[in-house]
């Protein structure tokens, strides 16, 4: 006999925070799937806006001015009601993000420590602030500086080395069935 499959409601946008390679995109694709919802990607819907990348747009552009539309995105993305949002690795840095999940949802902080990162980044070249002489310490040093932020986040789910992208979205939904105003089971 097969076991019925869950089904649940999620009442808030979900916006996942973290650094790169925290797992943003691919838990978030599968936390959205697992409780239908859509899954939408602030750095996607800025590239797709801007029909460039988000390193052609730093490289053209500069950072703030990416923060700047950045900001501009999550906003849109939040008010199209519940999803799970994932955010940039420099978004939640910024109060008016924060702010601006808090009102919308609930930010949920995605914290791997910088050797699951490293392992996770190392190897693309799509990172424009890992563009360094030291790729690797840049990216310890930027763990560092914004740890203080994400301690900011509404929740906390803490990476584990070895677990699948499946087993992380299990205990993703664990934690937010903490909430019944945020997620129930139906």
């Amino acid at each position: 006999m097969s076991e019925r499959k869950k089904r649940y409601r999620l009442h808030k946008a979900v916006a996942l925070v973290g650094m790169m390679g925290s797992g943003k995109t691919a838990v978030g694709r599968a936390l959205a799937q697992r409780l239908g919802v859509a899954f939408r990607d602030s750095d996607i819907a800025i590239e797709e806006a801007a029909q460039l990348s988000i390193a052609e747009i730093f490289a053209r552009d500069g950072e703030p001015f990416f923060r700047d539309r950045e900001a501009e995105v999550i906003v849109r993305l939040l008010n199209q009601g519940p999803a799970i949002l994932s955010t940039g690795g420099g978004a939640f840095l910024a109060q008016r993000n924060r702010d601006s999940i808090a009102r919308a949802g609930v930010s949920l902080w995605l914290d791997a420590p910088v050797e699951i990162l490293w392992d996770r980044v190392r190897h693309r070249d799509t990172r424009p602030l890992l563009r360094t002489n030291d790729p690797r310490g840049t990216l310890a040093q930027l763990l560092d500086a914004r740890v203080p932020h994400y301690q900011q986040a509404q929740l906390r789910l803490p990476a584990m080395a070895g677990q699948s992208v499946d087993q992380t979205a299990d205990r993703a939904i664990a934690l937010l069935l903490q909430y019944p105003d945020l997620l129930e089971e139906i």
